[in-house]
């Protein structure tokens, strides 16, 4: 009986192994990748031979990184992720380039910059002449009665930086109304067709939050600021539901060329505007694209504080994670209105209007009360704060919610934190309250900031990253896109030197960060800063594999000159752009 065993263990293993080298070659391929797939996963896409900066602590460089349905499966060297190759990998040789975690910009506005995309251009404008002259274009080829829509226009890039008026466009359009925003998106310019069409005449008054700008003779000159501006955009027809789904997969295509995979959008509420807009995006827009499988990056959504118990009852339903594409976010409100509107509210008043110290655009009590109401139903809060002022008053207000509410993983945001009083930097470190800010909008501010609040107060207060970051505050980075462009490389050269187009050295070169400190507030900073960490914001195991391959092939010449451009943009582990 024994001999028998010994024969049967010791010639069926050969009866097999010779019987299996005798089958076709596709076969033992199979076979082995069967086996291979019983010992561990097998990798979909492997990448190798490269500099992969991960924006994670524990293993901040890699060479190889390998994904399987769409997460990172694997971090480490060539051998370590090489194990997880196997039949059907594909194989992505970065020869030497630096890779990085996909961006996210952690400020948008998607849907309207979308629009704008289609709308007068006037961005970068530097004369009252090409002004004129492209709204004359867009008047030619516009049909008579329908408006002409644009934005962009900055007046501190013009000559005497004099705020545009009417009377500069009223002959070159007299059958249509017009609607232009400025860069800053708190200030726009009416001509005399619209405003006789919503009745503004001098004897109209200012409404709560916002101002209509006079001529010495009590006149309006068309300039409209902050919550004024509704009175002339409630009456502009709301565009079509097509419009702004084409306007979503055209602002997507965008960010995917610079490498951004995550916006965090805002919306379209602005203040003295309709809360409906947003969440019209959202039912009409985000979920379309979302059950068309259409979605080509991912969003993070805000609404309105207004509509607090609205998102309470929403999330109750659906959670915060509507799929991998659309994650839903906490509300918004507005403290005060901008530096280039001069209505961000400030301790003194500003050096070129004397009797002016800004715009609360909101009532305190009431936004402190619904800003309890937000917290204690379990909303992240976002609140915009650009002046000094302003943003010590939500530093306020934040520490009164969370001392009335208790303690909780809050994650309290201000939206651009712009200008900051001495000692206020300390505050957002041991309050743990999140600095959104947007670097590249100091390169329009810097000549004009000196301006407006005097060179002292330009030079201690601006755009604070380093301090910020030294008092332990996590600092997360955006655009405000449409105000500025969406590009992120731009964003983190700008955070890195500070120097404006016109000027030869830095604007407060103490407050230049690290290449690491940059991306990280585009990345995991980012990411933590909505509550996305779990799944985005570094090239960790079992986190989206959401990534970018850039021009360059070193860290050390990246790290010092902050140069690169975008090659490929990866959307879970899938090639997005180009």
């Amino acid at each position: 009986m024994n001999f028998l065993l010994i024969h049967f263990f010791l010639f069926v293993p050969i009866l097999f192994f010779s019987t299996f080298l005798s089958l076709p070659f596709p076969f033992q391929t199979y076979f082995w990748a069967w086996k291979s797939h019983l010992s561990h996963p097998v990798a979909d896409l492997v990448l190798r031979n490269g500099v992969i900066y991960t924006s994670d602590d524990s293993l901040p460089f890699a060479e190889s990184m390998a994904v399987a349905n769409g997460r990172v499966l694997r971090v480490g060297n060539h051998s370590f992720v090489k194990e997880l190759e196997g039949y059907g990998t594909q194989i992505l040789d970065l020869g030497g380039k630096v890779v990085v975690p996909g961006f996210i910009d952690s400020h948008v506005h998607f849907i309207a910059g979308g629009l704008q995309m289609k709308q007068v251009e006037l961005r970068g404008v530097s004369k009252k002449e090409e002004f004129i002259r492209r709204i004359k274009d867009a008047a030619q080829s516009s049909k008579q009665g329908s408006w002409i829509l644009g934005g962009g226009w900055n007046n501190d890039l013009w000559e005497g930086g004099d705020l545009p008026a009417a009377s500069w466009i009223d002959d070159i359009t007299p059958n249509n109304p017009v609607w232009l925003s400025r860069v800053d998106g708190h200030m726009g310019l009416a001509n005399s067709v619209a405003l006789k069409l919503v009745g503004i005449t001098s004897l109209t008054d200012d409404p709560m939050g916002g101002i209509i700008v006079r001529a010495a003779n009590g006149e309006p000159t068309g300039v409209l600021i902050d919550s004024a501006r509704a009175l002339i955009t409630s009456l502009i027809p709301e565009d079509s539901v097509d419009d702004r789904r084409e306007a979503l997969l055209r602002a997507s295509s965008l960010a995917l060329t610079r490498g951004v995979t995550t916006v965090v959008d805002m919306g379209r509420y602005y203040p003295g505007f309709s809360a409906e807009l947003s969440w019209d995006d959202f039912s009409e827009v985000y979920q379309w694209a979302n059950s068309m499988s259409k979605m080509k990056i991912r969003v993070c959504l805000f609404f309105s504080m207004d509509t607090r118990f609205r998102l309470v009852d929403l999330i109750s339903k659906v959670g915060h994670t509507l799929s991998e594409w659309i994650y839903i976010g906490g509300v918004k409100a507005f403290a005060d209105g901008s530096l280039g509107s001069n209505s961000a509210l400030l301790y003194e008043p500003y050096v070129d209007e004397p009797d002016n110290y800004g715009l609360q655009v909101s009532e305190p009590e009431a936004l402190l009360n619904m800003t309890l109401e937000s917290d204690l139903n379990g909303l992240q809060v976002a609140i915009h704060a650009i002046g000094d002022k302003a943003n010590d008053l939500i530093l306020d207000l934040y520490s009164t919610v969370a001392s009335t509410n208790g303690m909780r993983d809050r994650r309290f945001r201000i939206e651009h934190a712009q200008q900051l009083a001495a000692g206020t930097p300390g505050r957002f470190g041991r309050q743990r309250v999140l600095a959104s800010m947007q670097p590249d909008q100091l390169l329009d501010d810097a000549d004009s900031t000196g301006k407006k609040l005097g060179k002292d107060r330009a030079d201690t207060e601006s755009y604070l990253f380093q301090s910020l970051l030294n008092n332990n505050a996590l600092v997360a980075f955006g655009s405000d896109w449409p105000v500025v462009d969406i590009n992120p490389l731009s964003g983190i050269k700008t955070a890195m030197k500070r120097t404006p187009p016109t000027w030869e050295s830095a604007w407060i070169p103490s407050e230049c960060i690290s290449l690491d400190d940059a991306i990280k507030a585009y990345t995991i900073s980012a990411a933590r800063a909505s509550f996305l960490d779990k799944d985005l914001g570094s090239l960790s195991p079992a986190k989206l594999a959401d990534f970018v391959v850039l021009s360059t092939d070193s860290w050390q010449d990246f790290a010092e000159e902050a140069s690169a451009s975008i090659e490929q943009t990866y959307v879970s582990g899938v090639r997005a752009y180009p």
